[in-house]
């Protein structure tokens, strides 16, 4: 379906459903394309591709709400589908807050290309896709007698939208994925350590195709010998393409249904001083080929450049249409966009060197966060550093704490950025953390 055809699909799916009685209505037609290979023993273990295609609409009908999906985009299908949808609607409960956003808010159009669909995703041959994931093994099969098994996998994804809403707004995004990655599992006593690299672009000619392998299985062989060392309150690394994790739950915080909810611990901080004054975060949704960019959100508004938390001052809060309205505040986007956090001028070799005790965190291993109290426990795997040196690898140790405590205690942010992903994180070193072990 050409994106003319998806536009025309939208407004004609839009205007039954005024037709028949919905006093406002949003249409979005998406489209995906995905393929996902994996490799085991020289040999193909998994092999998919998916064509999908979907239509979801949004109704407003006398004060109430509800949403629908099909896969089944002819005419004479949707009309059925429409009108029934617009029935049910009319048996939910009022809600006075529900509304199209106010058409000022809306991306208006005539922006810059923000280069985040590869124009030449459609002509990349299955073949290569393949053979990149063979690669991907080959680089750690046979490299080590300690080695189990080694899995290697290749992935991508095109994902298309229109939408349409019934008080003017049009927009229309695209975007590309490819990933390579690689899993190493090893011999080790009576454990089985493993661990897994992978690296991921908007574009194949940007992605990353050498070494995946190699790191997965330098990653699954210094896990091997891995104890609970005592426990101890000392300082803490994170690896950057870790910080996530930790990171997640102040995100879910800002966000405005956590806030109505009474389930952040957040709540009226903006434009306190809550976290580390080296903590501060930038959504920027214009860099050219991030992952986070995009013009406008899922509801069309247009997007924007904002301080997240500057210098640990709380600056922003992410509320959709929705919640604006509950909590008599302005709208900003209900999502991020790419979050760009400042760094400091240290490596990750540099800030290893600076702690005297302390454990490095390259991965976690469950857990949770209590969204109201910012209470948190995480199970962690890592290295002990001793005297500015990598010694013992350590599991089955847990960091308790609070959010709000963890991100005041920053000692230092790194400088090297994990760019494979919408969140721009760097390695960040946390002083006095909790972590319980024998």
């Amino acid at each position: 379906m050409t994106k003319e055809e998806k536009y025309n699909l939208a407004l004609w799916a839009m205007k039954h459903a005024l037709n028949k009685g919905a006093q406002q209505a949003g249409v979005t037609i998406y489209n995906s394309i995905g393929s996902n290979m994996e490799v085991r023993k020289n040999k193909i273990d998994t092999l998919k591709q998916a064509i999908q295609n979907n239509l979801t609409i949004r109704l407003y009908v006398d004060n109430k709400y509800s949403v629908h999906s099909t896969n089944r985009l002819k005419k004479n299908e949707l009309k059925k589908f429409i009108e029934n949808a617009i029935s049910g609607t009319k048996y939910l409960t009022e809600d006075k807050f529900r509304s199209l956003p106010d058409p000022k808010l809306y991306y208006k159009g005539n922006s810059e290309n923000l280069y985040t669909l590869d124009q030449e995703f459609n002509n990349h041959e299955t073949k290569q896709k393949i053979d990149l994931a063979f690669q991907a093994e080959k680089e750690a099969f046979g490299k080590d007698d300690r080695i189990i098994s080694v899995t290697a996998g290749y992935y991508d994804s095109l994902n298309e939208k229109v939408l349409v809403t019934s008080n003017g707004f049009r927009g229309d995004s695209g975007k590309s994925y490819y990933g390579l990655s690689a899993s190493v599992s090893v011999k080790g006593g009576d454990a089985r350590p493993e661990s897994y690299w992978s690296e991921s672009a908007i574009f194949l000619n940007k992605l990353e195709k050498k070494g995946i392998g190699d790191k997965a299985l330098h990653r699954a062989l210094r896990k091997i010998g891995q104890q609970k060392i005592p426990s101890d309150r000392m300082p803490m690394i994170i690896e950057n393409r870790q910080v996530s994790r930790i990171f997640s739950p102040l995100i879910s915080a800002l966000n405005g249904s956590a806030i109505q909810q009474k389930n952040s611990f957040l709540i009226d901080k903006k434009g306190e001083k809550v976290f580390s004054e080296k903590l501060t975060i930038e959504d920027d949704p214009f860099i050219i080929s991030g992952r986070g960019s995009r013009l406008f959100d899922s509801e069309g508004l247009a997007t924007e450049k904002r301080m997240v938390i500057e210098n640990g001052v709380v600056t922003n809060y992410y509320i959709d249409t929705y919640y604006a309205k509950k909590l008599d505040m302005k709208p900003t986007n209900g999502s991020t966009g790419n979050l760009v956090f400042n760094t400091g001028d240290k490596n990750m070799e540099s800030l290893i060197r600076s702690v005297d005790k302390g454990i490095l965190v390259t991965g976690f291993n469950g857990g949770n966060c209590n969204g109201a109290t910012g209470d948190f426990s995480y199970g962690i795997d890592g290295l002990l550093i001793e005297k500015g040196e990598l010694t013992q690898p350590v599991s089955e140790m847990n960091i308790t704490g609070n959010m709000k405590e963890l991100w005041s205690n920053i000692i230092e942010t790194g400088n090297d950025v994990y760019d494979n992903s919408a969140w721009l994180t760097p390695s960040i070193l946390f002083d006095e953390v909790n972590f319980s072990g024998t």
